[in-house]
């Protein structure tokens, strides 16, 4: 069975297709980032529990980052489709 974990009362898993939205202070502006993509690895224990996210980006160049769960910039994360993964870590989606 797929890794979950809760995030700003929202439950993620492996294999869903998420955004978050983080809050990015420049010296007197706020804006918010989104940033859309699918999980591909939940890690870690309460305090420093982290997930991955990856997107394919310009020319099919894969881009993944790396959140942790407690991030305070994190404002909200919503939860765009989800999918049934039978595994935990979803490291064969680097190879497409």
């Amino acid at each position: 069975m797929a890794n979950s974990c809760l995030i700003k009362e929202t439950k993620i898993s492996s294999g869903d297709l998420v955004k978050v939205y983080q809050v990015i202070k420049d010296k007197d502006k706020e804006r918010t980032q989104i940033y859309e993509g699918r999980v591909i690895s939940i890690r870690g224990r309460a305090p420093n529990k982290t997930f991955t996210v990856r997107k394919i980006g310009i020319d099919n160049v894969g881009i993944e980052r790396i959140f942790p769960t407690e991030l305070p910039s994190i404002s909200k994360v919503e939860v765009k489709k989800s999918f049934p993964a039978r595994r935990a870590k979803l490291y064969y989606l680097r190879e497409n």
